[in-house]
């Protein structure tokens, strides 16, 4: 099984290192101002000191008879050197050749010395051993000429040497600095454990990877908001739902275009389970939880589920239930007129039977008539007279208005006009009374169809037209069912490129023949 350090060892290590790059550096820095100290303070000693030999008496004079003054001049070089502490002091004859000391004769290493053009000259000469060397030029008394050198020099220190003088400091600045290292490294991993609960590393990149799998692999969609109203996280599902933009996250959701029941309802505002929203032509139901850390508020997540496809089912079946109680409202109706037909037969008024089958079946083929001359689908006829059935068994008349005109219409327009006048008719049953009418108008031009709704009851208060095509919106206690149609009516009709919008009691649905068509 492969080793693995906790977090805290990992900060401890990486901060003894950076201590030991930071000795590393002060090293190398002292030992560079060491080697500046030693060849300024070491090059004037050197140069005093070669000076003064060059200014004695008993040198000069030696140098100008170097055959019989040598021993001489060695005793004074070798008596300099003792007395100074230099490593070494060497008179040299104006050609240049040493005249004491063990390499006597040889020529003196110039290097980049001008001292024989009489100049003074301090630097490094490397000669095997570097050493830092001053050249003294010495003159003749008389005529001025140069009759040799004096030079004294001194060893370089090695780098073993300037380590070893540097120690002392050195160790003092690794202590401090491990020191300060460890502690600094033992607080730091001790905040930074807090602030990631106890996760390493390795843990913390696998949660990562596990959220951001999990995020974007289920099918609901996911948001995040935090306590300013920005998104914090979105997963690809909620980005396709909402029509959000790629760069959602940290952005406020002010400064996004959603509508203001869908921000309400991501920012806490309303509250409650399965808040149903419609979202261009979807419809969500969101949940939305607050998120708690440490005792806080942090924001909230909300999960989003499409149920475009349940409504739409939703709102089928209620088609059916409504066609249901048709049949049930005409079947209704019929029995009533066999009853009073019977009961005219058994009290012997024949005639009156008559009279009175004539008139309801006249009052029949004009209704059909009146439907099927102006109004030329059959899909939308059948729906107005099966509707007129349901509305003369709550004894309120359905009519058509005059000037209707409407040709045949294809399959699928068809079915999304039939679920929308029916909507608009039922809730106009619902909010009438008996004794009240509905008319339903429909017209076809420039490639537009245009169906109107109106009834006699008091229509929608103007500060309310808005709020009727929400979806869950309701004036009425009901099973939860309420609310979808005219919600359900508009979604279909912006499906198609259409519009519906009420003044009053009057709904007006424009729907073009084709979809996309211009109306």
């Amino acid at each position: 099984m492969r080793w693995k350090m906790s977090l805290a060892r990992q900060f401890l290590l990486l901060q003894l290192c950076i201590v030991l790059l930071a000795v590393s550096a002060v090293a190398a820095v002292s030992i560079a101002q060491s080697d500046s100290r030693f060849r300024n303070e070491e090059g004037r000693r050197l140069r005093s000191l070669a000076t003064s030999l060059g200014s004695n008496a008993p040198i000069r004079l030696g140098l100008e008879d170097p055959a019989r003054w040598r021993d001489a001049l060695a005793v004074e070089a070798e008596s300099a050197r003792g007395v100074s502490g230099v490593s070494f002091v060497q008179i040299v004859d104006d050609g240049g050749h040493v005249l004491t000391g063990p390499d006597t004769g040889r020529p003196v290493m110039l290097g980049e010395s001008d001292a024989l053009t009489g100049r003074s000259w301090v630097g490094v000469i490397n000669d095997g051993t570097e050493a830092l060397v001053a050249h003294e030029p010495v003159f003749n008394e008389d005529n001025g000429e140069i009759v040799g050198l004096v030079v004294v020099g001194r060893t370089y220190p090695t780098l073993r040497e300037q380590l070893a003088a540097a120690t002392p400091d050195l160790l003092t600045y690794l202590l401090l600095g491990a020191t300060l290292g460890v502690a600094g490294s033992l607080l730091l991993s001790r905040r930074i454990k807090r602030q990631t609960l106890g996760l390493e590393p390795g843990e913390i990149t696998g949660l990562v990877e596990h959220r951001e799998a999990m995020l974007h692999g289920i099918k609901e969609g996911v948001i995040g908001v935090d306590t300013a109203d920005r998104i914090t996280l979105v997963n690809d599902e909620a980005v396709r739902l909402l029509g959000l933009p790629a760069d959602a996250v940290g952005r406020s959701l002010a400064a996004l275009e959603l509508g203001d029941h869908l921000r309400e309802v991501l920012t806490g505002k309303v509250t409650g389970p399965d808040q149903v929203v419609v979202r261009d032509d979807k419809v969500l139901v969101l949940n939305q939880m607050p998120v708690v850390v440490r005792g806080r508020l942090a924001g909230s997540v909300t999960t989003l589920r499409d149920r475009t496809e349940l409504a739409v089912l939703r709102r089928e079946l209620d088609v059916s239930r409504h066609t249901t109680d048709t049949l049930r409202a005409q079947a209704h109706e019929f029995t009533n007129k066999l009853h009073t037909v019977a009961g005219l037969v058994e009290l012997g008024e024949y005639n009156e039977v008559i009279r009175y089958i004539t008139l309801a079946s006249q009052a029949h083929e004009q209704l059909i008539c009146e439907v099927t001359s102006r109004i030329a689908d059959p899909a939308l006829g059948a729906l107005l007279i099966a509707k007129a059935s349901l509305a003369a068994e709550q004894n309120v008349e359905l009519r058509i208005a005059p000037g209707s005109v409407m040709e045949p219409l294809d399959e699928t327009l068809a079915a999304d006009l039939v679920t929308v006048v029916g909507n608009l008719v039922d809730n106009a049953l619902d909010a009438l009374s008996p004794g009240g009418w509905v008319e339903v108008g429909a017209r076809t031009s420039n490639g537009e169809i245009t169906v109107t709704v109106r009834d006699s009851g008091e229509g929608v208060a103007p500060d309310m037209i808005d709020e009727v095509f929400t979806l869950g919106f309701t004036t009425k206690s009901g099973d939860g069912h309420r609310g979808l149609g005219l919600a359900m009516a508009r979604l279909l009709c912006a499906r198609r490129g259409g519009t519906i919008d009420v003044q009053g009691s009057v709904f007006t649905v424009r729907l073009p023949l084709a979809i996309g068509s211009a109306a």
